[in-house]
Order: structure tokens, then C-alpha cells, then sequence
């Protein structure tokens, strides 16, 4: 089951993903606009986006991105896309492939947001020693921010 108790009936091969007429994505970090990987979201963004945040836990793998695991007590901050539904598959093929979904390093799964949202996301997947990042933010802790 997915974070938000959804049960796990992907037919995509990424485990975690679920079909789904979704099209929210939360980003939390590198896909944000002004981070490296905003050029690989931004052509499947539709004009409606929101920032928003969502249970979990960020890191900083200290390879110049974040980590993030859902569910817990903390709060990731972050933004809400809604990306075109006419080339939404397309951009997930995509943005897991970016992401590493098919390689297991992160997985696309659907959190539920602050704002009631059920949106996708991108957890990660294991293998690398991660540091929390207090207060949950990527880009305040990029900023070099602590609060």
C-alpha cells in the first residue's frame, strides 16, 4: 500500500505507481522552479500550481539533491503542479526515468498534501546516508537557512 493507504495496483513496472486520472505532482526539490531539474517538469506543467506540504521526512544526500520518505510527524515542504492531462503519461515515463523510479532509487507514490490533495511523488528508494534537513524545506536549507 502506498503512503496514503491506497493499495499498490500499479501496472507501470515502477513499484509504489498507481494509474490514476491524478495530475498533481508535489516537488520538494530539484524539480522546483530554479533547481537543476525544473527543465524536465516545466514542459508538463499546466498554469495551476500551489505551494502545499506533506508528511514526511526531507534529507540531504549531500550529492546536491533531496531525499525524501513519507508519512511521520515532520512536514516536507514543497509545491503542487498540475501538469496537462493530454501528455500526463508521457511525463511520468519521463519524470520517472529522471527520477530514477525505474531503477529503484526513488519510487512514485501518491501522498496526500496539507491541502487535501492526493498527488504523486517521488520517495526514495534506500542506499545512501542521509542527513535530515530541519524544518523540512530544500530550498531554505539551500538558501543555507536552518529555521
Amino acid at each position: 500500500a502506498t503512503p496514503t493507504g491506497l493499495p499498490d495496483t500499479a501496472d507501470t513496472g515502477v513499484p509504489g505507481a498507481h494509474p490514476s486520472p491524478m495530475t498533481g505532482l508535489f516537488a520538494y526539490g530539484t524539480l522546483l522552479p530554479g533547481e537543476p531539474r525544473w527543465h524536465h517538469l516545466q514542459p508538463f506543467v499546466d498554469s495551476d500550481s500551489y505551494d502545499d506540504e506533506v508528511q514526511g521526512t526531507l534529507y540531504d544526500t549531500g550529492l546536491g539533491y533531496p531525499a525524501a520518505t513519507f508519512g511521520g510527524a515532520t512536514t516536507i515542504i514543497g509545491r503542487v503542479f498540475r501538469l496537462h492531462a493530454a501528455s500526463m503519461e508521457r511525463a511520468l515515463v519521463h519524470l520517472d526515468a529522471v527520477e530514477g523510479a525505474v531503477a529503484g532509487v526513488y519510487r512514485r507514490v501518491t501522498v496526500e498534501t496539507a491541502g487535501r490533495r492526493v498527488v504523486w511523488a517521488y520517495e526514495y528508494g534506500g542506499g545512501l546516508e542521509l542527513a535530515p534537513i530541519v524544518g523540512g524545506s530544500w530550498l531554505s536549507r539551500a538558501r543555507g537557512n536552518t529555521s
